[in-house]
């Protein structure tokens, strides 16, 4: 009997064909897969509804604006993620596996997700992880519903690294993710078929 492969810590990347608009051009974190199904994070579309100061501001977590704006990756200018469109008042911190708390899902041997409170709060006194996202909500797929998509072409999927995740601009996630597959972007076409 052949194992079935999770895409647990593997990145998606959406392909020119995508027939759902809200996943256009989308590289999705998968934090979890199993024969139940699979929970991502979108890494490349930033949440335009509120900024991080609001977020901590709203979740009543204090902070020292000197303190986070000292904070390499905590500064003011934190981007928040809209990471699926699930559940999308919920914030999920996706980050490097030096912080780990016990509520915290290990993905990885270097990626962990927490969705609790008291990271933001480590984040911004400047005890959080070296490496974090903040995205707001999630994308899930149930039952054999990701497998389908794959074999309909919707997405392909590449090995994560801590610099694209973390460190690279949501404009140039998609194409570098694609170039790690020694793909050239420019010769993809939006119609796919069968062979």
């Amino acid at each position: 009997m052949i194992k079935p492969f999770y895409f647990t810590g593997q990145l998606l990347l959406a392909m020119p064909g995508m027939t759902d608009p809200r996943f256009d051009r989308s590289v999705i974190y998968i934090c979890s897969h199993s024969e139940e199904g699979a929970m991502g994070l979108v890494i490349n579309s930033a949440a335009t509804s509120i900024d991080f100061p609001n977020l901590l501001d709203q979740l009543e977590v204090d902070y020292d604006p000197e303190i986070l704006a000292k904070n390499e990756a905590a500064g003011e200018d934190v981007t928040l993620y809209a990471g699926g469109p699930v559940e999308i008042g919920r914030g999920f911190i996706l980050h490097s596996a030096d912080y780990i708390q016990e509520s915290t899902l290990i993905v990885s041997e270097t990626v962990a997700l927490t969705a609790t409170v008291d990271i933001l709060a480590a984040v911004s006194a400047g005890k959080g992880p070296k490496n974090f996202m903040v995205a707001l909500g999630y994308t899930g797929w149930g039952r054999g519903q990701l497998e389908k998509e794959i074999k309909r072409n919707s997405w392909l999927n590449v090995e994560a690294d801590e610099v694209l995740l973390f460190r690279t601009d949501l404009d140039l996630k998609w194409p570098r993710a694609m170039a790690k597959l020694g793909i050239d972007i420019t010769l993809l076409s939006s119609s796919s078929g069968n062979a």
